[in-house]
This record gives structure tokens, sequence and C-alpha cells, in this order.
């Protein structure tokens, strides 16, 4: 079976290193400033990694949110790590608003109602500043 997380970056890479990759979701359409924290090797469970790169993939994990609170001012950040479609390590870092399309539900659930256009590309256009927040906040985390 071809892993999608080998074949391909995942989505717009925001950051990454010699060890994984911070990528902004693109075909996630309802939610606007989605990030994937992908580890780059093909590894299915997080406890394979040794415990510096787990140390280090939680340190970008939680840079990543830290940046989209600074960004996006959600009310709630998701993290997700399941990996029963994609068994590669990655996490789910996602912006929720209590009017966006699923809330209160995951974001898998069935829909629970409409969002505006103008909404969403008000989202999309505070997620075009995730780059410069994503390294930054990196950087502090890993420094």
């Amino acid at each position: 079976m071809e892993c999608v997380f080998c074949k391909e970056e995942g989505g717009d890479v925001l950051w990454q290193d010699e060890r994984l990759r911070v990528v902004l979701a693109t075909n996630e359409v309802d939610y606007p400033g989605f990030c994937r924290v992908i580890w780059h090797a093909h590894v299915a469970e997080f406890s394979d990694l040794a415990a510096a790169d787990r140390d280090h993939l939680m340190r970008v994990v939680y840079a990543t949110e830290r940046a989209l609170r600074r960004v996006m001012q959600p009310s709630k950040v998701n993290l997700a790590s399941l990996g029963n479609q994609v068994p590669h390590v990655h996490w789910h870092v996602i912006p929720r608003f209590t009017n966006d399309a699923h809330f209160p539900l995951p974001v898998w659930a069935p829909r629970q109602r409409t969002v505006s256009e103008a909404m969403l590309g008000q989202r999309r256009a505070q997620a075009t500043l995730l780059r410069e927040a994503v390294r930054q906040e990196i950087d502090q985390a890993l420094a």
C-alpha cells in the first residue's frame, strides 16, 4: 500500500527540518488554518520514535498550536493523531470556531451547519499569516 505522506508533501509546506514538516492542509476547504505536522520517515506509531524524536515532534506540535492561536484566534484548537487511514506518524492541529461547519463535533463528524463563503474567506486571509508565525513559534520552542 502506498503512503500518501511518503509520496506527497500533504499540503503547503510552512516549515520543515531534517525530521518533519508542518503543512497547511489545503484540501480542508472548510477549515482554513488546518495544519498537519508530518514525520518525514515512514513510521506508523508515535511510540516507534526515539525519545528525542518524540520530544522534537511534540515541541513542533506545540509551536504550531501557539501560532494558530495567535494568528487565527480560534475558540478551541483540536489536536489529533489518528493514522487509521494513513498509518504514518502525523498530528492534525485544527483551529475550531463555534460557528464552523462541525462544531462542537470533530471535523470528521456530520456537518452541523453551512459556513458563509465570506467567513471562510476571512479565515483564509488570516491563514496566509501562518508561515511566519509557525516559523517564529518553532524557533522559540526549539531554542
